[in-house]
């Protein structure tokens, strides 16, 4: 990148340096993982620097002495099933008590199925130490596991962790207990509850489909990341592209995050983080790309302080960032589709400058030729009646996010370019 975007980047205090965060992406299959098997990502959240945000959540808290309960639906099938967890913004070793995986209980709030809870290892023991900004996957666990199924992991914290490396907005409830409660079948202890997700960043399945390499990435901001989905109901962009397609499909959203440009509450700027949350994915051949809208439209939310508007980015700025992932996503040997940035006119994103310069990244987007397929969200989802707005049929609310329909009608526009 030229020496102009260089100086664009906003330090964020605690954050891993680039190279560390390279490191990550070198974290070896653990001894127990089949050697026969192909394992591939069926879940994922991009780690966050732990923060207050716009969501309450435990982050800066962290835990002590507690167990916490995380469901997530996987989009891939498997005979076994493994773990990735993060201390990315950790600053101090993050100690795991022990931790365990089951399929989740349709009957009772976090509450897990009889006869599948199973105890997870790494190298062989129960308990693990992650060093400061590192992470690691577990030992692989006996569990078969169909597409779609939700799986629940449970982490007990003995010590105090400090705060903690999550992701801010799950759309589904997290669940917590006071003591040892990583291996109830009941949910009763967890009284808790928030909607992010701690310290699990992916979920990888192996051995049921040995020989497929044809998983999705989805990376983005708030909009990848499925805001205003209808919570605890698995209706994310992400979810409905995998019920359409049949393929593996990880979501590395993060709300509010940027091409461009570090940020305290909206992680770091994607030509950082894409290594770590795109490429170092098993089983992946695809990652989809929309980003953009808040480089172009925080710049104009002078009425939002929370936002802390970032400096003013060009249209030209914005391409040489996409470039920049392009060649990264190509480097690995990987298909990488662009999307153009949805309409957003009448949001707290829109003014002059971000009018123009979406109308001029999506256009670069449409014709140059650059990505290997391009998502014509813009197009797809505009008001009939005015190109520039959202269409309301599909609008969550506030003229910028879609709704549940919304993120299906963008499921169906990947899907018949993938």
């Amino acid at each position: 990148m030229d020496a102009k975007l260089a100086r664009r980047r906003i330090a964020v205090p605690l954050v891993a340096s680039t190279l560390a965060l390279g490191l990550l992406g070198a974290a070896q299959p653990s001894p127990s993982a089949h050697p026969a098997s192909r394992w591939t990502a069926a879940w994922g959240a991009s780690p966050q620097l732990p923060s207050t945000g716009f969501t309450p959540n435990w982050s800066q808290e962290g835990f002590s002495r507690q167990t916490v309960r995380q469901v997530v639906r996987v989009t891939g099938a498997g005979e076994r099933v493994r773990i990735r967890l993060s201390n990315a913004y950790g600053t101090s070793p993050l100690s795991i008590t022990g931790a365990t995986i089951a399929r989740t209980a349709k009957e009772e709030r976090a509450a897990v199925e009889a006869g599948s809870v199973r105890h997870l290892t790494f190298s062989g023991k129960r308990s693990v130490e992650i060093p400061a900004r590192g992470e690691l996957r577990s030992d692989a666990a006996r569990l078969p596991l169909d597409r779609l199924e939700s799986v629940t992991v449970t982490l007990y914290l003995a010590g105090t962790t400090g705060p903690a490396t999550f992701h801010s907005q799950a759309w589904a409830d997290t669940y917590r207990a006071e003591g040892d409660h990583r291996a109830d079948v009941s949910g009763a202890a967890f009284t808790d509850t928030t909607q992010s997700w701690y310290y699990l960043s992916g979920v990888e399945v192996g051995g049921a489909e040995r020989g497929r390499n044809d998983g999705i990435v989805l990376f983005g901001d708030s909009i990848t990341d499925s805001f205003g989905s209808t919570p605890n109901t698995d209706r994310r962009y992400s979810d409905a592209l995998a019920e359409r397609t049949g393929r593996p499909v990880v979501n590395q959203g993060i709300g509010g995050n940027l091409v461009l440009n570090d940020s305290a509450w909206y992680g770091e700027r994607a030509t950082a983080r894409f290594a770590r949350d795109a490429l170092d994915q098993p089983g992946v051949s695809t990652v989809v790309v929309l980003e953009g809208l808040n480089d172009i439209g925080f710049s104009e939310a002078k009425d939002q302080p929370t936002y802390k508007p970032s400096p003013v980015v060009s249209s030209a700025e914005l391409i040489a960032g996409y470039r920049e992932l392009i060649r990264a996503a190509h480097a690995k040997g990987l298909r990488i589709v662009g999307s153009t940035l949805l309409p957003l006119k009448g949001s707290d994103h829109w003014g002059p400058h971000a009018a123009r310069v979406s109308d001029e990244v999506n256009h670069w987007i449409r014709t140059s030729g650059e990505f290997d397929a391009y998502a014509d969200f813009d197009k797809a989802l505009a008001d009939p009646a005015d190109a520039d707005h959202l269409d309301p049929a599909y609008d969550y609310g506030d003229a910028l996010h879609p709704n549940d329909a919304g993120y299906r009608l963008m499921a169906k526009t990947v899907a018949e370019v993938l």
